[in-house]
């Protein structure tokens, strides 16, 4: 099943074949499956009452032309299973085979979220009435992690993965020829003193203690050495453990882009990404529950990582977990979003036991 999903990989929100093809596997288990939830996402249950919990995988891939020549890469050019997604999914469809054949006590509910790469598929879900349809007390998930032992499991106290907002500016005057800048506002100034200035954000308003990362990614503006352009734009990420230090970071972009406009003679416009993602902070019964899980599998944590996943927009709603699973040893351009990457098929079947027997710890909590 994996290979098969790592041979078809679909971008964020267009994952329809995959969402069939993840249905079809768990109604060949006997289970019911409710689809085009908020989009592609699917949800089966295991169990018919009592208390539940839920079991998260994310389907969606990436904008990557895959590279690592293996007889089941990618045959969608220029689209990638290179964040694990693919094996995801089938250690959440493992877990399933896992909990129908054993049975459970209440109800298990297998969250399939379409679109986390991009577009907030968790939050698409919560809004279509996930939790009304399918009430749970707590949900688990886990992410493959290369440069961790393959099998080994690390749960973290608290943050693991940092909350995003995106951001898109755009500074903009009348242009003109380079030899008379004082006749135009200058839209590539404006985005040069952006750029130092918006660094002073993190290194004098945001508490030495705490991280926070804000990075401009790409600026484009003009085409020629000898015209002042009419606009540059600059798009960028903010990046934080906690909602409240990512509304300040978003905040001060907003008051660094008009300084840095009014210093180059430009107006100026501001948008954020209607899809940010909230922080993904485990919670200390749930923390536990996935900890026990885990076994001898269990390795100390490693720091928190900056990098986004949606499951925190669950997480803002629900009690939940979300582990590290190992995918063996980090090689060069072999990490996740990169074209060399590949999931480890061995981590598959402990994958699907440490969420299954979270599952099952949790109902009998």
């Amino acid at each position: 099943m994996r290979h098969h999903l790592h041979r078809h990989p679909e971008l964020s929100c267009v994952e329809e074949r995959t969402a069939d093809f993840v249905a079809d596997r768990l109604r060949e288990l006997g289970l019911p499956v409710a689809t085009g939830i908020g989009g592609h996402g699917l949800v089966a249950t295991v169990g018919r009452e009592g208390p539940a919990v839920g079991l998260r995988a994310d389907m969606d891939a990436l904008a990557i032309t895959e590279l690592t020549g293996l007889p089941h890469a990618s045959q969608a050019p220029g689209v990638m299973h290179a964040c694990g997604h693919d094996g995801h999914m089938a250690i959440l469809i493992g877990a399933a085979t896992i909990l129908q054949r054993q049975g459970v006590a209440g109800q298990v509910h297998l969250v399939f979220q379409h679109a986390e790469e991009r577009y907030g598929g968790a939050r698409m879900m919560l809004d279509a009435g996930l939790l009304d349809r399918f009430p749970m007390q707590r949900i688990f998930g886990l992410h493959n992690w290369p440069g961790l032992p393959v099998g080994a499991v690390a749960v973290h106290d608290g943050p693991v993965m940092a909350g995003t907002a995106e951001f898109a500016l755009q500074f903009r005057a009348a242009g003109g020829h380079a030899s008379m800048p004082h006749l135009t506002g200058d839209p590539l100034l404006a985005g040069g003193q952006f750029m130092v200035a918006i660094q002073q954000a993190v290194a004098r308003s945001v508490d030495p203690m705490e991280a926070a990362v804000v990075t401009v990614g790409c600026f484009r503006g003009g085409h020629a050495q000898n015209i002042i352009p009419q606009e540059a734009e600059l798009t960028g990420t903010l990046r934080a453990f906690r909602a409240e230090t990512l509304a300040h970071l978003r905040a001060r972009v907003a008051v660094v882009a008009e300084a840095a406009a009014q210093m180059a003679g430009c107006d100026w416009s501001l948008a954020f990404d209607a899809n940010p993602c909230s922080p993904v902070v485990n919670t200390g019964p749930e923390r536990d529950i996935l900890r026990q899980a885990a076994g001898r599998a269990l390795i100390a944590a490693p720091p928190p990582v900056m990098a986004g996943d949606d499951f925190g927009e669950l997480l803002g709603v629900l009690p939940g977990a979300y582990a590290f699973l190992g995918n063996g040893e980090l090689a060069p351009e072999a990490g996740l979003h990169q074209p060399k990457y590949d999931f480890a098929d061995a981590i598959i079947a402990p994958g699907a036991e440490l969420l299954a027997r979270a599952a099952l710890f949790a109902l009998a909590a």
